[in-house]
């Protein structure tokens, strides 16, 4: 008869990597709660590249980035989806499961991308412009993305853009990959002036001088300055950093994004030496084990969207998946 996998040393073999033991035995039993609660309430966990392994390895039935997240609600069986990130990736889950309760662990989590713009500031933009096709970054309200013709997310935005084949875009709210994206392709781009809080810290200095000492391969996300991705070996979205890094496994390695990116990546390449001068995501951050499963208990931090703008900004979320 074959022996019956110990929950906890399986938790520890995969954890130990990134994770002090006493750690992960303290987190154990609400771990195993959670999971409980999923199989009562028959739900799915989708949890985003920067959540902490505890909630991504441990808890989470899926981990990807926020569009990648939502296509994994759209496919499971669960009714119920509980999303560990911020509110706009939540916001993406409901519009692609409208028929399926959609709670966010962390309520107040929000994202200071996303809320650098507003649905009345796009139309201002889109009247100054109006022959333009507008794109707007996933990273971006479910009322933003009403008024826009497109998405886009970080790995397919030079698709979507090339796709149009046209000489101008309007590109919102991140001026950083607006700017990748213009210099990519030689699209003339109008961009927004928002940008992400976390990879806006990140100073070419700083790196340039951080990669002189340690030799380690540079990636860096779109989000990140001009001048920070220009210190980079590989410019690209978190996906793209971990197809990168798993297929290159180079000894040492720097990603220029949220933190809790490097570890996840560390699960499955253990042979690679992560360097941190990386930052932390407040918002991100909101999002505990705790608090996930006190989304699971009162069913009660649920996502409502209505009918009429749901149906609006569900539009462009389908034009984007239909470029790929």
């Amino acid at each position: 008869m074959n022996a019956v996998p110990d929950p906890h040393a399986t938790l520890l073999a995969r954890l130990s990597r990134v994770l002090p033991e006493a750690e992960i035995t303290l987190a154990a039993p609400l771990i195993e709660r959670i999971g409980a609660l999923k199989r009562e309430h028959g739900a799915a966990v989708v949890a985003h590249n920067y959540q902490v392994p505890l909630v991504s390895a441990a808890a989470a039935d899926f981990t990807g980035d926020s569009l990648a997240m939502a296509q994994f609600a759209l496919a499971s069986p669960a009714r119920t989806i509980v999303v560990c990130g911020v509110r706009f990736m939540a916001e993406t889950v409901k519009l692609l499961c409208p028929d399926k309760r959609v709670l966010l662990a962390a309520s107040e989590a929000g994202c200071s991308l996303a809320e650098s713009i507003s649905a009345e500031a796009v139309r201002a933009i889109r009247e100054c412009c109006p022959d333009v096709p507008a794109i707007a970054y996933v990273n971006t309200s479910a009322a933003v993305k009403a008024e826009v013709d497109i998405c886009c997310t970080s790995a397919n935005a030079l698709r979507v853009v090339r796709s149009l084949a046209v000489p101008r875009v309007i590109m919102l709210p991140d001026q950083h990959l607006a700017g990748f994206v213009a210099r990519e392709t030689g699209v003339e781009v109008i961009a927004w002036g928002g940008q992400c809080e976390v990879h806006t810290r990140f100073k070419a200095a700083d790196i340039r001088s951080y990669r002189a000492a340690t030799g380690a391969t540079v990636l860096a996300h779109p989000e990140c300055p001009e001048e920070v991705q220009a210190e980079a070996d590989f410019v690209g979205s978190t996906g793209a950093m971990a197809a990168f890094l798993r297929e290159r496994r180079p000894p040492r390695a720097m990603l220029l994004t949220e933190c809790a990116m490097a570890d996840n990546i560390a699960l499955d390449c253990p042979q690679i030496t992560f360097l941190r001068p990386c930052n932390l995501c407040r918002h991100m951050k909101a999002t505990t084990l705790e608090r996930l499963a006190h989304a699971l208990e009162t069913l009660t931090e649920t996502i409502e969207i209505a009918p009429a703008l749901a149906e609006r900004a569900r539009a462009p979320i389908a034009r984007r998946l239909a470029v790929g």
